[in-house]
């Protein structure tokens, strides 16, 4: 935002005479400028966040879909996403009762467990880069 501000010049001459300019002056509001810089990292920072959180369920998602359909591992494509969508899924396996069955229709739990843990943690890590970004109800 910017601000007028007026500045008022005096000189005095050598005969002791005393000459003043005023001239207006449009000034960016340091603060106000700081704040949508913060604002807009933050934005940035929590875009970012989403994002990775969208390119794991998406995956998670179509192992999902793969494993219920039943596909066949030795699929090139099958492979590539059981074998990339494994770490995520891992540390959920011993959660339910889980049998390494490819190839055969099955419903992995486990994976629609992990798709909504990884998107608590995504909330809560946007609402963390966030805490000090006043929301439209507090603004009331």
């Amino acid at each position: 935002m910017t601000e007028r501000v007026q500045r008022i010049k005096e000189v005095r001459g050598m005969d002791g005479s005393l000459r003043r300019s005023t001239r207006v002056v449009e000034t960016e509001n340091d603060s106000q400028s700081t704040d949508t810089g913060a604002a807009h990292a933050q934005f940035t920072a929590t875009r970012i966040v989403w994002y990775l959180d969208g390119i794991i369920t998406v995956i998670l998602g179509a192992r999902f879909v793969l494993a219920l359909l039943g596909a066949n591992p030795a699929n090139a494509f099958a492979n590539f996403v059981y074998s990339i969508s494994r770490p995520f899924v891992a540390p959920f396996f011993s959660l339910f009762s889980y049998r390494l069955e490819y190839g055969v229709s099955r419903f992995e739990l486990y994976t629609l467990v992990a798709m909504a843990v990884y998107a608590l943690v995504a909330y809560a890590i946007t609402r963390l880069i966030t805490i000090n970004h006043p929301t439209d109800d507090s603004a009331s």
